[in-house]
Formats: C-alpha cells, sequence, structure tokens
C-alpha cells in the first residue's frame, strides 16, 4: 500500500480554516485578503506495511493530543476565532507581530476616541448616560480589546443600563506611548490613567465592574480591590485569579525574550513606535504575575472583601479550568458565586454572550 502526502514548503498551518485556506491556483489567501503565491507542493510517496501503517496511525492520534501553543488561552470556539484571527501557530503563519495587529483592524465603529489627560482612550459606549439601572465598566485583558464585549453591551443597555469599555493604553485603538513618554506600562500607571478616565467619563460611583483576562485584566481586579467604595459589585469573566492560575507561554516569553534580546521571531515585530504589540511586550515585562495573583487571592478572601461577586466561567478555557474558580470561591464562599457556562472558553463574552447577558441581569 502507499501513501501520498502533500508537504507545504513554507510549513503554514493549512489546516487552519479560520486564518488561511488553499486554493486551487496554489496561492494562499491571509485573513486580510492578500495573496501570496507559493511553489508548487512537493508530492512525496512513501511505502509502508500494515504494521507500519497501524505505528503510524498511533502517531496521528499523539499528534491529536494538545501541544503547547503561545496563543491557547485563545479558544478554538470558532467566535473566538473570528474576533481574534490569530492562527494556531503564530510564528510559522507570518510572525507574532503581524498576529497581534489582526486583532486591530475590528470594530472601531463601536466606540470613540476621547482624550484623557495625555492620552486619547478608544472608548466604547452604549446606553443612556444616566442609566436608570446604573453604570456597568468592562475591561478587557491582553491582548484583546474591548470589541470582545461588544454583544453582551449591546443586550445590557436593552435593560437600562449605561454600559462602558475602554481599550486599555497601549491596547486596541488606544494611543500607545513608548516607555520614558509619560507612560511606562506598570500598573501604578494604568490604574492612575483608569481614575482619569472615569472622571473624564462623568462614570458616578459606585459602579458595577465586568473584568475579564490576563495582564491588563489583572490589573483590573487589582484596582479594584484599591477602590472598594467605587464598586456595587463584581463579575469577574475567566481570569487568573489564584497563585496556581498557569499563565499562557506567550507572556512568559515576552517577558523573557525582552531581558534578553534573543528570538527576534518574538522581539522585532513588537519594537515598532505605536505598535500594539509593542505595548503587550513592555506591559509583559513589567508585571510580576506572582505578585499580581497573590494580591488577587488573598485581597478578595472573606476577611477582606464584602462585595458581591460574581464568577462568570467558560468551562472550556484551555488554560484557566474550571478548578481554578472553584478554588477562588472557596475562599470567600459567602460572597462568590459561580455561574458555569458550558460551549465557552477563556472569553464567554464572544463565545456566548446570551448566557453571559442572562447571568449579568440576575446578579446586577
Amino acid at each position: 500500500m502507499a501513501w501520498t502526502l502533500l508537504s507545504s514548503p513554507l510549513n503554514l498551518p493549512l489546516s487552519h480554516s479560520a486564518i488561511i485556506a488553499k486554493t486551487s491556483s496554489n496561492r494562499l489567501w491571509s485573513s486580510t485578503g492578500r495573496s501570496r503565491a507559493t511553489p508548487p507542493p512537493t508530492r512525496i510517496t512513501i511505502r509502508a506495511n500494515s504494521a507500519e501503517q497501524d505505528q503510524a496511525e498511533a502517531n496521528d492520534k499523539d499528534k491529536d493530543a494538545p501541544a503547547f501553543n503561545p496563543f491557547g488561552f485563545v479558544t478554538d470556539n470558532p467566535s473566538s476565532r473570528s474576533a481574534i484571527q490569530l492562527p494556531e501557530s503564530p510564528a510559522e503563519d507570518g510572525n507574532v507581530g503581524q498576529m497581534i495587529y489582526r486583532i486591530e483592524d475590528k470594530g472601531r465603529e463601536y466606540g470613540s476616541s476621547i482624550k484623557s489627560g495625555k492620552f486619547r482612550w478608544f472608548v466604547r459606549e452604549t446606553g443612556l448616560s444616566k442609566g436608570r439601572r446604573g453604570t456597568i465598566v468592562f475591561l478587557h485583558g491582553a491582548p484583546t480589546q474591548s470589541y470582545s464585549y461588544r454583544v453582551v453591551m449591546s443586550q445590557m443597555s436593552d435593560f437600562g443600563f449605561r454600559c462602558i469599555a475602554p481599550d486599555w493604553i497601549g491596547f486596541g485603538f488606544s494611543d500607545k506611548p513608548q516607555p520614558g513618554y509619560g507612560f511606562d506600562y506598570t500598573e501604578k500607571e494604568f490604574h492612575e490613567e483608569f481614575d482619569r478616565l472615569l472622571d473624564v467619563l462623568g462614570v458616578e460611583s459606585p459602579f458595577f465592574l465586568v473584568v475579564q483576562g490576563f495582564l491588563v485584566g489583572s490589573y483590573g481586579l487589582t484596582w479594584a480591590l484599591k477602590n472598594p467604595s467605587k464598586i456595587t459589585k463584581l463579575a469577574i469573566l475567566n481570569s487568573p485569579l489564584t497563585v496556581s492560575s498557569p499563565i499562557p507561554g506567550l507572556f512568559q516569553k515576552l517577558s523573557y525574550v525582552l531581558k534578553l534580546e534573543k528570538a527576534e521571531v518574538y522581539r522585532l515585530p513588537y519594537l515598532a513606535s505605536g505598535g500594539p504589540g509593542f505595548a503587550l511586550l513592555e506591559a509583559a515585562r513589567k508585571i510580576n504575575f506572582t505578585d499580581t495573583l497573590s494580591q488577587i487571592a488573598a485581597g478578595f478572601a472573606s476577611e477582606r472583601w464584602d462585595k458581591p461577586i460574581l464568577l462568570v466561567w467558560g468551562i472550556s478555557d484551555k488554560y484557566l479550568p474550571q478548578s481554578l474558580a472553584e478554588e477562588f470561591q472557596k475562599g470567600n464562599p459567602n460572597t462568590i458565586k459561580l455561574k458555569l457556562i458550558e460551549g465557552a472558553g477563556h472569553m464567554p463574552q464572544e463565545d456566548w454572550p446570551e448566557k453571559v447577558v442572562d447571568a449579568l441581569k440576575v446578579f446586577f
């Protein structure tokens, strides 16, 4: 028996239909719509006996097992892929910086640019400025943007809430200053600029707060710990909450790469002034994940926090399993409630926004 394999000379992940599709004319189409010519694939014929075939099938099963993916916190749900548009192996499909840029191409029509202090924030807003049910502020994580909340915001404003979701400085359509020019991407600076933005937007305290995601998402939670009087209730979507929370390799590698100035495939795309990847790299370099997660775990424990908390958890999250949410809840069981969302991964607001809305309506 003979097997015939087609191997791509560019070693591109052709199976990832959301990013690349191969056409009959031997051209590769990226999600941006541009095509790149590629030489015809090399045809290789391999002959194998039945024993070799059995071994090959066993190897194929091994290949199906989850492998390291620096962007693994982006789920395989189609809704997440369409929102973020990252391939399974970004370094094999161009470079990481180009993948991050794809995030920035979506959703500008959902908000406007607002000057606050020295910087311009991009802010999405729905509902009346004086919502009869109050104001909800939505904070995103890295490397995403507030675009992920658009469906949830639209539906929550229909129920009488004023909904606000900014792109953090350095992310989405907000300003991306170079370090040393008024913003160094530290936790303290993120908090200070966020306070200024709330004043500019006229957000009255206390308000409802929703937080999701890594890095700047964690800064949203540490801001809440420092400003409990400004919050009525807190909803947390899939986020690292305990010191046992695994950190995606992307952030570890970004921090490592900049310190050693090696691995150009990660470093160079981020160094262009004003690039979204540059801000992500700088923020990842400045954060101490262990210290930040320790603050979060201890700060929301029973003896320190008494405001109601709702965990809205996509149970298919590859990096933050349900057990982490349950562990966090045990630290303050009388205050923290857990709502599991089946069919949702790391970004439940993208994967199943209707279920997130149902949970938030009841909670708020």
